[in-house]
């Protein structure tokens, strides 16, 4: 498969500053976890946790406000305790999308099932919690979010209130408008009927208009992030008739270079909406591994 890489040269990306630590602002308050002392991610337990297996690496799986959580613990955490966190589809093309190897470097790697509620506010709303849970164990204060498809909507719109919080953002395929999906409004169509009118409902538009008019899509609502100098990765396929790259990743390229954020974009000619990922993901792991390792 032929690749393409546009809005800077990977060498550049390769060796691009990792973005420095600081204090994340303000507090959430989590049922039985306020008082957790931090520490660090060796040997943490939160209440009434299950153990399995993902991937090969040991799993803690509990609750935070009613929903299901988990963090893949390292065999060996890096200094610091990098994450990596999927906002939607945790289990979906996981190995073309470098988590595996992240993990094998020394990530944790977490998700929150937040209900399919297309990075709406009351989802925002949970992640804060979540973050707030497994920080305060000892995580890193930032880390590398993971929008896969929808969860583009997740990953940009959580970034947006909280880039003292973010690393870097990888998107794949990711939704980053929702007129154009589920919409199917936008230039290249694309989208899904039945998908709107869930999103028109879990966003409590009033009607379709109401939503037309909606002004913070994530192609809206990049200057904080940009501002923030948050690096991004986007991996797209040319062909994708879902989710248009047209309409999507492409406004975000040319309106983030403007903002004077840095941005890579990995084509795959020919390619759909699926296979999510690379078959090498090395340009993943290397942006991640660089922009999200606590110095």
């Amino acid at each position: 498969m032929q690749i393409i890489i546009t809005s800077m040269s990977f060498a550049a990306m390769v060796f691009m500053p990792a973005v420095a630590l600081h204090a994340a602002d303000g507090a959430v308050s989590i049922t039985g976890l306020d008082a957790a002392p931090a520490t660090t991610s060796a040997g943490v337990s939160w209440p009434d946790e299950k153990i399995d297996s993902w991937n090969g690496y040991k799993r803690h799986l509990f609750r935070v406000e009613g929903h299901d959580c988990w963090v893949v613990e390292p065999k060996q955490a890096a200094p610091g305790n990098p994450w990596t966190w999927c906002m939607e589809n945790p289990d979906a093309f996981t190995d073309r999308t470098g988590v595996p190897q992240l993990i094998a470097k020394g990530f944790h790697h977490v998700h929150v099932s937040a209900g399919d509620n297309y990075g709406n506010p009351a989802t925002i709303r949970i992640y804060d919690a979540f973050y707030q849970a497994f920080t305060v164990k000892g995580l890193a204060k930032k880390g590398a979010l993971i929008g896969l498809s929808r969860g583009g909507f997740c990953a940009y719109n959580w970034a947006a209130d909280n880039t003292d919080k973010v690393a870097c953002i990888y998107g794949d395929a990711p939704v980053c408008d929702f007129k154009s999906w589920p919409g199917g409004k936008g230039p290249h169509k694309g989208g899904s009927s039945g998908n709107w009118d869930s999103l028109l409902k879990s966003w409590g538009f009033k009607d379709e208009a109401e939503a037309m008019a909606y002004k913070f899509n994530p192609v809206d609502n990049l200057a904080n992030i940009a501002k923030a100098k948050i690096p991004i990765i986007h991996v797209v396929g040319d062909a994708d008739g879902f989710v248009p790259p047209e309409d999507n990743s492409a406004i975000v390229e040319e309106r983030y270079k403007k903002l004077g954020g840095e941005i890579v974009v990995i084509h795959k000619p020919g390619v759909g909406h699926h296979p999510h990922g690379l078959d090498d993901p090395k340009p993943l792991v290397d942006f991640i591994t660089k922009n999200a390792s606590p110095l």
